[in-house]
């Protein structure tokens, strides 16, 4: 990387930079828990010899806060899919249930907000479809970070709510869905041939913040790929011109999903297996009353603190997942 010639072929360059980057992900965090393991591991007997407590309960703590990275270095390990390493999509869609489900939606757009800060990802608002009365129809998260698809891809399917409706004067119990649906972002190095013949356009005015860009510039982009009746849409960018190259990019992902998706159930046919995918596939219940718990339908995961889950404590739920099924 330190040759001259190294960014004569920017592509090439650009391939070794994350080459580079994935080592990195691996031995930089390696390296600083062996340097603070071996920190506390000379400090604590002369601590305890010294009789020095408040030190001991901080090295204590240390230790704590080592063993729990060290087990997020053990799950990430089982990260190893092709597309694991990728940034990655996240949307959201509300089920039946009318405003209810709106309102769910918008709480899981928080919570996955919530998750990916806390992981220090970048997480940016690519497209969202206000309720007609509160919350979103629909939503678009882009997570950028290390494995983040590896890590999110736990999340995919089928999230139900039951809780006191706000917006039910009676008072009643609800039971509300959404849908996760998570897909890795597609680089250069992996070809999906996406024909301009094949492509509808459409631009429109975008919705929400924005100010007089927003009400004066038809900048937001639909791209309907006609073969296979995929829709994409973008309106998170400040121009039509880079709303137009993100809703390609996420095209190209979902392409590249549906790809594998065909090849895997012909994979089930040939082998006999018979599994029902996408809507019908709960993986999650949030209970907010009678009682509070969070359980995971596929791992038998659950916390008792749903608020923590609602301000993005999600670790323990997609390490039990990965560990499972990983």
């Amino acid at each position: 990387m330190g040759s001259p010639s190294f960014w004569e072929d920017n592509d090439a360059a650009q391939i070794v930079i994350e080459e580079v980057n994935q080592l990195k992900a691996w031995t930089v965090p390696y390296r600083d828990l062996k340097e603070r393991f071996e920190n506390v591991q000379s400090l604590l007997p002369e601590a305890e010899a010294a009789g020095e407590a408040d030190l001991i309960v901080d090295l204590e703590k240390e230790l704590a806060a080592i063993d729990f990275t060290l087990g997020d270095l053990e799950v990430r390990r089982m990260l190893s899919g092709e597309m694991d390493n990728k940034n990655c999509y996240l949307e959201i869609n509300s089920g039946a249930g009318g405003t209810e489900a709106c309102d769910w939606a918008l709480m899981l757009s928080r919570m996955y907000q919530r998750w990916g800060t806390k992981r220090g990802w970048t997480v940016d608002i690519l497209d969202s479809v206000d309720g007609d009365v509160a919350g979103i129809k629909s939503l678009t998260l882009k997570l950028s970070g290390p494995f983040a698809y590896g890590y999110a891809k736990a999340e995919k399917g089928v999230h139900r709510l039951v809780r006191i409706s706000p917006f039910d004067s009676n008072a009643k119990r609800h039971t509300s869905f959404a849908s996760v649906n998570v897909t890795p972002e597609i680089t250069d190095d992996i070809k999906i041939d996406v024909r301009p013949d094949q492509l509808r356009v459409d631009t429109y005015r975008a919705s929400g913040a924005g100010g007089q860009h927003v009400n004066k510039t038809d900048s937001a982009v639909r791209i309907t790929h006609l073969p296979t009746g995929i829709v994409v849409s973008c309106q998170g960018e400040r121009s039509q011109i880079q709303n137009r190259e993100t809703c390609m990019k996420l095209l190209r992902a979902k392409l590249y999903e549906k790809e594998v998706s065909e090849r895997e159930a012909k994979i089930q046919e040939m082998g006999g297996e018979k599994k029902e995918i996408a809507w019908g596939s709960q993986i999650r219940n949030y209970v907010f009353q009678p009682y509070t718990l969070v359980k995971d339908t596929r791992t038998k995961y659950e916390v008792g603190n749903i608020q923590g889950v609602m301000d993005g404590d999600l670790d323990g739920f997609i390490n039990a997942y990965l560990k499972e099924f990983g």
